[in-house]
């Protein structure tokens, strides 16, 4: 076989992946990156979604780049989103699988509810695939809460993620509008959170009544009537955002089980999302960020 014809039957590495070393915009970095290239090729890749940034898909030249971001050239497209009834598949392996929760549906089932949740659609989901396929759970969102979630596909990725989860998970984001503009721009509350036989959490300052939750907050947006706030949480307790909400007098539009008086946009107004967590099998780093909800917007 003559050298030419061994060259063109090379098979090309589906993913080229870069790190940023300094701050810049995409395109300048990827020409410099990518000596083959030239700008229009680079911008044809960019529309047709074979550019990633920290595993997002970008499709502006001028994206900003901080330094350790990930770029990476994925010589296939990046799949799209998979719409499901209910949810949206964001990211899909033969490990894990990634997806956008709308609200109002469960993460798995009840005693009163057994059909038409998260679990429930993605385990025929991946049935269809092949009978023999699972689903296994790895944490909730409520029922009332939109956003990101991950589910496992095999027991090794549902048992690694659940034993390592608070140092696997590197970024866990939720946009809350709150009643009232929030006073201070920035602020972290931290308290104790315990369940009542009625389902109630409640909050105590007291570590002998329940497990201890920080949550930290940033302002994004205020109006005379509602604030939008960047909530991270530093523990992931069952319905830490919305006590802690509460217990700073701004409690959660739509919330009436934790002090609401108004539901402007017929839901609760929290979201998770942005998600970071290390694959569990792979150990590649993966972030996958939602839109703000277009209810959230109609708000400011």
């Amino acid at each position: 076989m003559s050298a030419g014809r061994e060259k063109n039957n090379m098979v090309r590495k589906p993913t080229k992946t870069l790190m940023v070393k300094e701050p810049g915009e995409l395109m300048t970095f990827l020409i410099a990156n990518l000596p083959g290239k030239n700008r229009n090729n680079i911008k044809t890749l960019m529309k047709d979604k074979h550019i990633t940034v920290n595993g997002e898909v970008q499709t502006h030249a001028k994206h900003p780049l901080l330094a350790g971001q990930k770029v990476e050239v994925h010589w296939v497209p990046v799949p799209r989103a998979k719409q499901l009834h209910d949810i949206t598949i964001i990211h899909e392996d033969e490990h894990i699988i990634v997806i956008d929760k709308h609200a109002g549906v469960l993460s798995v089932a009840t005693d009163k509810e057994k059909r038409d949740t998260a679990y429930s659609i993605l385990s025929a989901h991946v049935k269809q695939q092949h009978y023999q396929n699972k689903i296994f759970i790895v944490h909730r969102l409520d029922r009332d809460t939109s956003g990101l979630m991950v589910y496992a596909r095999t027991e090794q990725a549902k048992r690694v993620l659940q034993q390592t989860w608070n140092e696997s998970v590197k970024e866990r984001s939720y946009l809350a509008i709150v009643e009232r503009p929030v006073e201070k721009d920035k602020g972290t509350i931290k308290s104790y959170l315990k369940e009542t036989s009625a389902l109630i959490v409640y909050s105590s300052q007291n570590p002998e009544h329940g497990q201890l939750s920080i949550t930290h907050y940033e302002v994004l947006q205020r109006t005379p009537r509602y604030s939008m706030l960047k909530v991270d949480l530093e523990t992931g307790r069952k319905n830490q955002v919305r006590v802690h909400m509460k217990d700073i007098e701004h409690p959660i539009v739509g919330d009436k089980k934790y002090g609401a008086k108004t539901d402007p946009i017929a839901r609760l107004g929290l979201h998770a999302y942005i998600l970071a967590f290390k694959h569990p099998i792979t150990g590649e780093d993966l972030r996958f960020e939602t839109p703000k909800p277009r209810k959230f917007l109609r708000l400011f």
